[in-house]
């Protein structure tokens, strides 16, 4: 991500791609490590430089999680459950998460990492962690998944463009089961029952404390 953020604030065009075969610092949000192991994953990150409504930004991340999924089960067969707003599971185990930063020059930096060929992780993140070829038994060639990768990401780019967040959103809703009706907590500290998400994407969650609030950004995570 960070060289894709030079390439964009260098004026790069839109869906340029920078990958890498491993990382030695790769990051998720709020700073937790990503583990890259070499050869094993998918790990891109892709500029966006192009007109979105006003309103798309916090629909984008959605849109992209959509895109992920769609890839992945295009070429591989796996199936994901999308975890708001920004994680793809396998089960109940994270295979996917994706990073969206906008840069100085208004163009958007989203790195997207994806277990495909992980036989295992570290001990602090197996309880966590899958992948792919763990899900299915199979090892996956990489260039198929990121050939379906940047198509799925194009087409869910030109319809935010086209047709606006709502389709994104609901979409989104019906491929998530974390949208409505899950008992999550949230930062390890709010908790309550999901309650679908308001108009620009972001998750509505009904407390247990009699209140609802409108989730701008946090951990979510099962109850």
């Amino acid at each position: 991500m960070t060289e894709a953020a030079r390439l964009a604030n260098a004026g790069c065009p839109d869906l340029t791609v920078v990958g890498a075969d491993e990382q030695r610092a790769g990051v998720g949000r709020q700073g937790h490590i990503w583990h890259s192991e070499a050869d094993a994953g998918l790990y891109v990150s892709l500029v966006i430089r192009r007109t979105l409504p006003a309103d798309a930004f916090p629909a984008v991340t959605l849109a992209l999680a959509l895109a992920t999924r769609e890839a992945i089960r295009e070429a591989t067969g796996a199936e994901c459950d999308l975890r708001w707003p920004n994680d793809l599971l396998i089960g109940k185990r994270k295979c996917c998460g994706i990073l969206v930063n906008l840069e100085a020059s208004g163009a958007l930096v989203a790195g997207i990492g994806i277990n495909v060929n992980h036989d295992g992780f570290p001990e602090a993140l197996d309880p966590l962690a899958t992948s792919v070829r763990m899900a299915s038994g199979h090892i996956h060639p990489r260039e198929p998944l990121m050939a379906a990768l940047l198509h799925a990401v194009d087409r869910r780019l030109a319809s935010l463009a086209t047709a606006g967040v709502a389709p994104a959103l609901a979409d989104f809703a019906l491929a998530s089961s974390y949208v409505t009706g899950r008992r999550v907590i949230v930062d390890e500290q709010t908790t309550g029952t999901t309650a679908g998400l308001d108009a620009q994407g972001f998750l509505l969650l009904a407390c247990d404390n009699g209140q609802t609030v409108r989730i701008l950004a946090g951990g979510v995570r099962p109850l």
